[in-house]
């Protein structure tokens, strides 16, 4: 197993703590001490680390000192590394408080000592890559490993399997049932034994949901910054749907996901930088990763994500890097490239930095010219629809990671959010090609808003510059219709109106580090600044009437399903005759079942009225979630085919 060296604790935060450690702990404690639980937490949330010889301490109160001592990967992975100094140690409500309190430690980043385990721990330069959304990304853009690596598991679940998600759909049953503000510490711990138990199973993906609806409903009880209820409901639909599904025995190997495996040698490669991103997760790491395309066109990234914050993401701009025994400069490599001796490549498409690996510089190009021109070699609104096609909707982790290309036209600006058409491919239409006839209105947004970020700014001056010629390398914004969030642009080759960037630029910008400036604009065409600005209409998904169902499912998970029922009993009819009325008659009958199903009551033993079981409560609120995702993903396949009013 490879050695991690140590890890340097920070005194200002808690270390993060494994599932299983967290959910023993709560399972100790006296079912009496439960209820203050919560309230716990929330006390010893406003209390600083203090420093201790190897970890940090937590004051709980006269006589009752928590401390904390990580293990080398710098996560507390052994209940003997968390101790309170109280006479009821170690089933104490403040040892309990306190690992609740801590993070939640990546499995993946931070393996916990399993007997007879066979894992392999990745590289630590990579290990701590989140494979949340808000990563954004380290080896998303090469989905072909992924799916060769799951060829020829097509067996049904086995039995521990079955059982491993049958808990997972219990834990997340209750919590679904309660609502976010009432899943405090006790059903989050079962969340955290079950997905303890679906990683010994082999479930990674399962696995994952759970600990990110934990994370997730951590940061909604918090209120923290940046956390969307939107992002809870996904995860929660992507936890129920895979749990409900593998517990019935299906044997769709993309139910189970894709276990991480090590760094496997690819002999010598020549890389070419496409652009750089920086990486803010929700998960407490931060950095930058590099996008590259190799000479056999695969899609690769080098990336530099640790713990941190913002500040780290921003300071990663001229971030070096070891690869093997060279120092990478992440702006000298998104703008140039490298030749790979002994190269070592993850199944999810990131380079490894092991030290047998050797790299010599290459000369930068731009992205007219070599493999990187492939990301514009077809039209942008066909190969978004391809990817809609082949994405699945119901697995939210890999909708929308692959980087796509396209020469655009901007038309206007409509808030944060740029306007733009394609342009026409050829060159017979002169120098500055017209847009693509009857094609969408794209819209550009930010990638990630942070005010540390260049983002906002940049895209707030290309939109100024209506007429402005632009090629854009990003991703596709899989829940809003014509949506792409740009990492970087560069001048549109032969265009007039186009950018005049440095020439050490390499013809292209990286939107959340480079920032663009007046001089490097063309000068203004009072022709397109005086031409009309499209009468766009709204976004297709967002004002459907598909927003009445939108708002039930996430009213079923900020408010439970007491909340449902009451919105049913309400004086207004509901969403389901509108829907109906609309025309959307499979949303307005599961809209109407999961009202029904809410307000549904069983009876104890004494015949006092309970609320039902919360399986059948489940099963509705996922087939409303289901169909919503479903309709609006033809909804944004639509728009990309939309003929634009004006």
């Amino acid at each position: 197993m490879t050695q991690h060296p140590p890890i340097a604790v920070d005194a200002d935060r808690l270390p993060p703590v494994s599932p299983q450690v967290a959910a023993e702990a709560v399972a100790a404690l006296p079912p009496r001490l439960h209820r203050r639980l919560d309230a716990t937490v929330q006390r010893l949330a406003g209390v600083p680390p203090g420093r201790v010889d190897g970890g940090v301490s937590v004051d709980c109160g006269p006589e009752a000192l928590v401390t904390l001592t990580p293990g080398a990967t710098g996560a507390v992975t052994e209940p003997g590394q968390a101790r309170c100094s109280c006479l009821l140690a170690p089933r104490c409500l403040h040892r309990t408080a306190v690992l609740v309190a801590c993070p939640v430690a990546d499995p993946a980043a931070h393996p916990e000592p399993v007997a007879g385990s066979a894992a392999h721990p990745e590289p630590a330069a990579d290990a701590a890559t989140p494979a949340g959304r808000a990563g954004a990304v380290a080896g998303a853009t090469t989905g072909r490993a992924g799916a060769a690596g799951r060829a020829g598991r097509s067996a049904a679940p086995t039995k521990a399997q079955r059982a491993a998600a049958a808990a997972l759909w219990r834990a997340a049953a209750v919590v679904l049932a309660a609502g976010a503000p009432a899943a405090g510490a006790v059903p989050q711990a079962e969340l955290l034994r079950a997905a303890h138990s679906a990683r010994l199973a082999g479930l990674p993906r399962a696995e994952s949901a759970a600990l990110r609806l934990v994370r997730g409903l951590r940061a909604h009880r918090k209120r923290q910054t940046g956390h969307r209820l939107a992002d809870l409901v996904e995860v929660l639909h992507d936890l129920l749907y895979v749990a409900g599904r593998l517990t019935a025995g299906d044997p769709d190997p993309a139910l189970v996901g894709v276990l991480r495996r090590p760094y496997q040698p690819d002999g010598t490669l020549e890389v070419h930088g496409v652009c750089r991103e920086p990486v803010i997760s929700a998960t407490g790491y931060a950095g930058v990763v590099t996008h590259l395309v190799a000479t056999d066109g695969r899609r690769l990234t080098f990336g530099d994500v640790r713990p941190g914050g913002p500040d780290r993401a921003r300071d990663s701009a001229r971030a070096v890097t070891e690869m093997g025994a060279v120092a990478v400069n992440h702006a000298v490599l998104a703008r140039g490239g490298l030749r790979i001796t002994g190269t070592t490549i993850s199944p999810d498409g990131r380079l490894g930095a092991g030290k047998g690996v050797r790299a010599t510089p290459l000369a930068g190009t731009d992205w007219s010219t070599g493999p990187v021109a492939e990301l514009f070699g077809r039209p942008l609104a066909e190969v978004v629809t391809e990817q809609l096609a082949a994405d699945d909707p119901q697995d939210p982790a890999r909708a929308g990671t692959a980087l796509v290309g396209g020469d655009l036209v901007v038309v206007g600006a409509v808030g944060d959010q740029v306007l733009a058409r394609e342009l026409a491919p050829g060159t017979d239409a002169g120098p500055d090609r017209a847009p693509v006839p009857g094609g969408p209105v794209i819209r550009l947004v930010p990638d990630n808003a942070h005010p540390l970020l260049a983002h906002v700014a940049n895209l707030r001056r290309l939109a100024s510059w209506p007429g402005l010629r632009i090629r854009v390398v990003g991703r596709l914004d899989p829940h809003r219709a014509g949506t792409v969030r740009p990492l970087a642009v560069g001048p549109v080759p032969g265009a007039r109106t186009t950018l005049r960037l440095p020439a050490d630029w390499q013809g292209r910008a990286d939107l959340g580090y480079d920032e663009i400036q007046g001089g490097h604009l063309p000068p203004r065409d009072p022709a397109a600044m005086t031409a009309p600005v499209l009468a766009v209409e709204g976004d297709a998904v967002a004002e459907s009437p598909l927003w009445r169902v939108r708002r039930l499912v996430e009213l079923a998970v900020s408010g439970g399903r007491r909340a449902v029922a009451e919105a049913a009993r309400g004086g207004e009819a509901g969403p389901a005759g509108p829907l109906r009325r609309a025309g959307f008659t499979t949303a307005a009958a599961v809209a109407a079942a999961l009202a029904d199903e809410s307000d549904r009551r069983g009876r104890d033993v004494f015949g006092r009225r309970t609320d039902a079981d919360p399986d059948r409560y489940a099963w509705a609120w996922l087939a409303v979630s289901a169909h919503l995702v479903a309709a609006e993903r033809e909804l944004i396949r639509s728009s990309w085919t939309a003929v634009p009013v004006g």
